[in-house]
């Protein structure tokens, strides 16, 4: 079994920061690409950014100089740090990670963490 468990989320200002992480933990060979997306209410679940297992990232568009998406291979982890946070940005925070196992590859999700932005 796998698991992902996400911690960090929370109430920011506008303009604030926060710092995600995404832990990985089960019958883990390796872990090929670890991302971040969020879904708003009443909207679909965009991507936010992914990391690869040679530390390449992509971002997306809205995302770029403010938010900086990282890993360590050992740990299992991935983290989100995100600065000057827009009200717009509120939404359900999920971690997804493309998960080598015994049984094959597989994508795994975290069970969501709430960032809200508002003063």
């Amino acid at each position: 079994q796998v698991q992902l468990v996400e911690s960090g989320g929370g109430l920011v200002q506008p303009g604030g920061s926060l710092r995600l992480s995404c832990a990985a933990s089960g019958s883990i060979l390796s872990i090929y690409v670890m991302g971040w997306y969020r879904q708003a209410p009443g909207k679909q679940r965009d991507l936010v950014a992914t990391i690869l297992g040679d530390g390449s990232t992509d971002y997306a568009d809205s995302v770029k100089g403010r938010f900086t998406i990282a890993r360590d291979n050992a740990m299992k982890t991935v983290w989100l740090t995100m600065h000057s946070l827009e009200p717009e940005e509120t939404a359900v925070y999920y971690c997804n990670d493309r998960i080598a196992t015994m049984g094959g590859a597989y994508d795994y999700w975290g069970q969501g963490t709430q960032v809200t932005v508002s003063s």
